[in-house]
């Protein structure tokens, strides 16, 4: 087994490394963070990347880039964080292999974001339906884009992003049908602005 979670020396909270490691800049912090999360990290790149030895890579190349990240920004909750730059990470790399990504829900397959393997098709196409999906996701609410992000990107179900988040079930739904219809509204606006520019 390539990750083994060591036994842990540091009784440390996750902020109290944070903040020794952006006061010190003090690796070994880093070193216990990678201890408990980067199966976590792993499992993500495997999910993306589909591939052991990319994902291996990537857990690695994703902790060497929080060493830098840590020390510009305010991380509350780490794992959410990591989560969040381990999986954006992954669909950058797959972007760059121009891969296709479906997002499904519990309705059936959902949008199609990046095109992967096999044909040929229009790239310039593929970079600008990824680049209107990124703007789109980024101008929603906060409630709307953390209940996409739990649901589509991390495969939460209903009950997990309400339990993450402290929404009621009800919430969530309204959250991610309305943050839906809110990326489709803009892609399809901004795809007709470019037709005519």
């Amino acid at each position: 087994m390539w990750l083994i979670n060591r036994k842990r020396n540091e009784n440390a909270d996750d902020s109290e490394l944070i903040a020794d490691y952006k006061r010190s800049g003090d690796r070994k912090k880093i070193g216990i963070l990678f201890d408990r999360y980067s199966h976590l990290v792993f499992g993500v790149c495997m999910k993306y990347l589909k591939n052991q030895d990319d994902s291996k890579d990537a857990t690695i190349s994703i902790f060497e880039k929080a060493m830098d990240d840590l020390k510009k920004h305010d991380v509350q909750k780490f794992s959410y964080w990591i989560h969040t730059v381990a999986r954006n990470y992954c669909l950058m790399q797959l972007r760059s292999r121009r891969a296709m990504v479906y997002i499904d829900d519990d309705e059936g397959p959902g949008e199609k974001i990046l095109h992967r393997g096999g044909e040929e098709h229009d790239s310039s196409k593929q970079e600008g339906m990824m680049q209107l999906m990124e703007e789109a996701i980024a101008k929603l609410n906060d409630e709307q884009r953390t209940c996409i992000d739990l649901f589509y990107l991390k495969k939460y179900c209903y009950q997990d992003v309400s339990k993450i988040t402290g929404f009621t079930m009800n919430e969530v739904k309204s959250h991610i049908q309305n943050g839906k219809r809110n990326i489709k509204i803009h892609m399809t606006r901004s795809s007709h602005e470019n037709e005519f520019e």
